[in-house]
């Protein structure tokens, strides 16, 4: 039994139009769209779903405000969903689909589980030079207008009750700790075997519950500096970045989004197995940003976006 992927997010929007050209300039396909609805996708297939925030077909949001109303786990076959079916039954708003079950999580989040859309994508990607490794010969590093994101990669909430809604995804749905920030966060991913994380939960004092950003992995850093500079050019405000965090080895970029929270281009995770032994970290400055740009790049003269320029 294993989660083998993020099938969709699924938001309500205060402006969908703002929405929708925030979807195209990020750099996700259209796949349909009318006057209260609009459907994106990654390269993988994994959905953005954005709707008008009073539609009815979405759930309750957990939290006021353009944010995530339902996220969608991806298994592998109809055995697999029977086991979540059954773990999940229990659990307030649980639903049975047929092809699919949903419930609300304890932070409040709508869930769905079914199964996976998602396709095998195939990209080359030039490798990087490095002292004693150089396996590019003969060619230069790429140079991205934009970004096209391969899949999404994971998603970050503010959090409550960090230990109940930890627990709910180790025992129901069957994440594995990464690493942990004492009392104060957990990375999690889907399998032993995968991405540093898939679900990144954080406690901060008179937060309260609701989304920090939701992430799209890419093909290598020249993507993500590439991908974000576009949002830049499209006059979309960063967040933070380029930066690299850690904890995980990956180049970021955030970009504030119409949609709530933010949304980030990341890559060069760490890959971890079994034999991985999480760590137990005080939150600090240095162990989540080793390096980072606030305000982004300008994409015009390609130097740090000046706050108060």
């Amino acid at each position: 039994m294993s989660i083998v992927g993020i099938e969709a997010l699924e938001f309500g929007a205060e402006d969908l139009d703002a929405g929708k050209r925030f979807a195209r300039d990020f750099g996700l396909s259209p796949v349909r769209e009318d006057d209260s609805q609009a459907v994106f996708a990654a390269q993988n297939g994994a959905e953005l779903r954005i709707r008008r925030i009073d539609d009815p077909s979405l759930p309750e949001a957990f939290e006021a405000g353009s944010t995530l109303r339902r996220m969608v786990w991806g298994v592998a076959d109809a055995d697999n969903l029977a086991v979540y079916r059954d773990r999940l039954r229990d659990e307030p708003g649980f639903t049975d689909l047929g092809d699919a079950v949903e419930c609300r999580d304890p932070n409040g989040l709508t869930l769905r589980v079914e199964i996976s859309h998602l396709k095998p994508v195939e990209l080359r990607v030039p490798p990087i030079n490095q002292y004693g490794d150089m396996r590019r010969v003969d060619e230069p590093s790429p140079v991205y207008d934009q970004a096209e994101p391969v899949s999404i990669g994971h998603a970050v909430f503010f959090v409550d009750d960090l230990e109940t809604i930890e627990t709910f995804y180790r025992e129901k749905l069957g994440f594995v700790v990464s690493d942990r920030y004492i009392d104060r966060g957990v990375f999690l991913r889907m399998n032993a075997r995968g991405g540093h994380h898939n679900l990144f939960l954080l406690k901060l004092p008179h937060r309260g519950h609701g989304l920090n950003h939701v992430a799209f992995t890419v093909r290598d850093i020249h993507e993500v500096i590439g991908g974000g500079i576009a949002m830049t050019r499209n006059q979309w405000s960063t967040f933070i970045g380029p930066g690299r965090h850690p904890v995980s080895s990956a180049y970021f970029w955030y970009v504030n989004s119409p949609l709530g929270g933010a949304f980030e281009y990341y890559t060069n995770e760490d890959y971890l197995t079994e034999n991985w032994q999480a760590r137990a970290m005080q939150h600090s400055l240095e162990s989540f940003t080793e390096w980072a740009v606030e305000g982004g790049i300008d994409a015009d003269t390609r130097r740090q976006k000046k706050q108060d320029a």
